[in-house]
């Protein structure tokens, strides 16, 4: 059973992605915010974090900055998967940049479809 972050602040699409990932056999936290989020991260030690660009307050951006820094590998080099119904290539170019795995336009694939493209990058 792999450990999954989400990180996603409108609630309903945080139970449809936990309940896809939840029925696949996965140990899923939910967080709607980068503070919450790392502080679930340092507890939890996830296998995989799936993050929402856009985010009230502090951006995915701002997670995956504070994630790489932080002084535990093991969590700090976590991979993630930002997914977002923005598609721009700036936040695309940054989240990559940062170490995401891929990105992901929400309305371009089902929640299936991105537990499939997101699953595959657990180590």
């Amino acid at each position: 059973m792999s450990k999954i972050l989400i990180i996603e602040d409108e609630t309903m699409l945080a139970q449809m992605y936990r309940d896809v990932f939840e029925a696949a056999g996965n140990e899923v936290f939910t967080a709607t915010g980068v503070d919450e989020a790392i502080d679930i991260a340092k507890n939890n030690k996830p296998d995989l974090v799936l993050l929402d660009i856009l985010l009230p307050g502090e951006t995915g951006i701002s997670f995956l900055l504070k994630l790489r820094r932080l002084d535990d590998n093991s969590i700090a080099e976590t991979p993630v998967v930002a997914f977002s119904n923005y598609d721009d290539k700036e936040s695309k170019d940054e989240a990559l940049r940062l170490g995401a795995k891929d990105y992901l336009i929400k309305t371009d694939h089902t929640p299936k479809e991105i537990l499939e493209k997101s699953i595959k990058y657990i180590q």
